[in-house]
């Protein structure tokens, strides 16, 4: 006899399609073994050519017809996975978002957060951002809708999430990248009576950083790369968070050029809502390079073994699965 399913067991729970999450791991994985031997070495533009080829490899075997719309720059700028490039062993039709390795400076310093990021979306669902600069704002799960608002002071935002937390305006952690660009926000920040962390790269971790629990980080303010926000927004629409976007122009050229660009029911001067940036089912993966509020980094637990740390959320069931995974190899091959 066939047990019953439980009526009360939530529809995400039984099969509702392929999950790609366990696909996708293995892409941010190889990335990140590869781009872990050059942590702490000092040069970042090799350890993100080993993360960008290993990656590029890694995505031969994930069965999609894959478009990569976030990448490593135009054709004329990038060898492989630019923007525009097919990836996939043949499947549906996908968006790709990648950012091989993210953190450059981090992994060739040694110092914590570098990642290596893959979203995948139904086509024509991500953003297909301009390597620009995107002013954001974000914030954890569990929140009025609108409870900041990107048009809005830092001051005013700070005063409305308190209320929405309730506590003090003294009790937030505001997170932001350390940038000349950044000085006003962070006295403002600190006016208002908030802490701020600092940062010197890396913000696709920072905001997730927002709806970690135990990151101890309540907002995230600031501007950084167009294409990073687009990583960032697919991760926050897996776990619930709120975040807002605006594309920040140097000149008419950048506009016509992303008009050209983007859906064309978007003003590319608009305020970027989560969904504006990444909508449908989104998938995303990440895998630690080195270690931080989000992921462990690469360990070597022995000499026939790597152990990678990744995680792996979906927003069509809001699962969010860590897996640690140990990489069995010759020392004597590598």
């Amino acid at each position: 006899m066939t047990a019953k399913q439980p009526h009360h067991v939530p529809h995400e729970y039984r099969v509702t399609g392929r999950n790609l999450g366990l696909d996708l791991a293995r892409v941010t994985e190889a990335a990140a073994i590869a781009s872990a031997r050059w942590t702490g070495r000092g040069d970042k533009n090799a350890a993100d050519g080993a993360a960008v080829e290993a990656m590029r490899k890694a995505f031969d075997t994930v069965a999609i017809d894959g478009t990569v719309t976030i990448g490593e720059g135009e054709m004329d700028e990038a060898p492989m996975l630019y923007i525009g490039e097919k990836v996939g062993c043949g499947g549906p039709e996908m968006d790709i978002a990648v950012d091989p390795l993210e953190g450059t400076n981090l992994c060739a310093r040694s110092l914590p957060n570098a990642i290596t990021v893959v979203a995948l979306a139904q086509k024509g669902c991500f953003l297909h951002a301009p390597d620009i600069y995107m002013q954001k704002i974000a914030v954890g799960p569990g929140l009025p809708e609108g409870v900041v608002d990107i048009d809005a002071s830092i001051g005013q935002n700070l005063a409305s999430l308190a209320q929405a937390k309730k506590c003090d305006v003294s009790d937030l952690v505001l997170c932001a990248l350390e940038r000349e660009r950044h000085e006003e926000l962070v006295a403002k920040a600190r006016e208002a009576g908030a802490r701020v962390r600092l940062l010197s790269d890396g913000d696709v971790a920072a905001v997730i950083a927002t709806c970690l629990p135990g990151s101890g980080v309540d907002i995230y303010a600031g501007s950084g790369g167009a294409p990073e926000g687009v990583l960032a927004a697919a991760a926050i629409r897996c776990m619930n968070g709120q975040m807002q976007g605006r594309l920040l122009f140097e000149n008419e050229a950048q506009i016509t050029r992303t008009r050209r660009m983007i859906r064309p029911d978007l003003d590319p001067t608009q305020a970027l809502s989560l969904t504006d940036m990444a909508a449908g089912p989104v998938f995303f993966c990440a895998t630690g390079v080195t270690a931080g509020d989000l992921l462990r980094g690469i360990e070597y637990p022995s000499d026939n073994y790597i152990r990678t740390h990744s995680v792996m959320m979906r927003s069509e069931s809001g699962t969010i699965r860590y897996m640690e995974t140990y990489h069995h190899f010759d020392p004597h091959k590598v």
